[in-house]
């Protein structure tokens, strides 16, 4: 067992939860002392470097004050819940509706539908991180908006890291839709320097009824010394839908895994995502769309642009089911490359044993242009603005698509300082 693995060990045994928590945490613990490091021999950490993680000595994850007007969020109303180093922070936090509650403050209806759900569909025998996850449980959100009922406003996840130790942000939402209900969720991650360097484990869990409707937003902005690692695992009744958003800017290392699972008939999930690495960051996305029942549909789209010396990871899995007999299921991964010395890794993967299916997959690395570089620059554009116009044009078409306007007047600015450009240009360019 390596140090991370005893490290987090120890600090499990200093948190505590709820009685009918401790069982799931005890399995947790139980499968993460128990599960071999991942090597490069690991498949689906074949392309991740983690060795510098098994051997990071981490503190109690403690609460600090935050100066939060110079926090950028998205400036939309909305229900706002605010982590400070994995801790729920109260006092920034807005007045709670009865749709949400605290995991350590549930009550016994409440408790139970927990226990009904909670790593269920984020399997900690599959990924070790979500054992780990399980093992520290304390902290987090069950959102529960019961048949027929729609929240007024979206539910905003803020979760801020901060500090000068190295400590363990250790979250976990649970999500359930009853029929017909419909929820926004945006998450955010946040750090107050480049030099924090925070484990950073948050995995949410996503059970949506019959015809249920829910938009989920996961915006990862850490800093560059943030090591992040979770999930989003989504389970579609008969006609639900899931319209999801995944974006990183980079961090030393963000691994976001994401299992869509359709269940009933009808059901359709859209996934879009856009990831940013540049100087040594990696950012990994694992995604698993699961097709188990027939008439169901799936579209999913990344694009990613990496720069410097960054690294970017791409596993893209459909899966259709024996019994998934006209499934409509689309995946499509785009990489640029503006450096050199950038790279990206990328497996789609098709997975059918069905006969009456209908299913595309591709994806492409390319560098940038040279000829449309020289298109541009015989219009009077100087070199460093044409690659700018070049590169924003390759995500601006996934930014504009997402349907939550605060999210988007939100993201181009962080684009924007990530281009080294000014806000106001990229929407001329765009």
């Amino acid at each position: 067992m390596g140090v991370l693995q005893t490290r987090v060990l120890e600090l499990a045994e200093q948190q505590s939860a709820p009685d009918w928590l401790s069982g799931l945490r005890e399995q947790g613990a139980e499968r993460f002392a128990a599960t071999p490091w991942p090597t490069r021999r690991t498949e689906h950490w074949k392309y991740t470097p983690l060795a510098g993680l098994a051997k990071k000595v981490l503190t109690p994850s403690e609460t600090s004050s935050v100066d939060f007007q110079s926090v950028a969020s998205v400036q939309s109303p909305a229900y706002r819940l605010v982590f400070v180093n994995g801790v729920f922070a109260e006092s920034l936090s807005d007045s709670l509706p009865a749709e949400i509650t605290l995991l350590a403050s549930a009550n016994a209806e409440q408790s139970a539908l927990i226990q009904q759900h909670l790593g269920r569909l984020a399997d900690s025998r599959e990924h070790l991180f979500a054992a780990l996850s399980e093992s520290t449980l304390e902290q987090g959100a069950l959102i529960y908006v019961q048949a027929g009922q729609q929240l007024d406003k979206p539910i905003y996840l803020l979760n801020y890291s901060t500090g000068d130790a190295a400590q363990l942000s250790s979250t976990r939402h649970l999500v359930v839709l009853g029929e017909g209900a419909e929820a926004e969720i945006i998450e955010q991650f946040n750090t107050d320097s480049d030099q924090q360097n925070n484990l950073v484990a948050s995995y949410t869990e996503i059970v949506m009824a019959a015809n249920a409707k829910c938009k989920h937003y996961r915006l990862n902005l850490e800093g560059e010394g943030i090591t992040h690692v979770g999930g989003v695992f989504v389970e579609l009744g008969r006609d639900a839908q899931f319209n999801g958003f995944a974006f990183a800017k980079g961090a030393e290392l963000i691994r976001n895994d994401y299992v869509l699972t359709h269940r009933g008939s009808g059901a359709h999930v859209d996934l879009n995502g856009v990831y940013l690495p540049r100087g040594k960051q990696v950012v990994d996305y694992h995604t698993n769309i699961q097709h188990c029942v027939p008439h169901c549909t799936s579209s999913e789209v990344f694009r990613g642009i990496i720069g410097d010396r960054a690294k970017a990871v791409f596993n893209g899995r459909i899966h259709i089911h024996q019994d998934a007999q006209k499934t409509l299921a689309e995946l499509s991964n785009k990489n640029l490359l503006t450096s050199n010395k950038a790279e990206v890794d990328t497996k789609p993967e098709l997975e059918i044993y069905a006969d009456d299916v209908r299913c595309a997959h591709g994806a492409t690395v390319a560098q940038l242009d040279d000829e449309s570089l020289y298109y541009l620059q015989t219009r009077g554009i100087d070199k460093d603005q044409a690659q700018i116009m070049i590169s924003f044009g390759f995500i601006n078409e996934l930014i504009q698509g997402i349907e939550n306007s605060a999210v988007v007047d939100f993201l181009l600015p962080i684009i924007a300082q990530q281009f080294g450009r000014s806000e106001s240009l990229l929407q001329m360019e765009a």
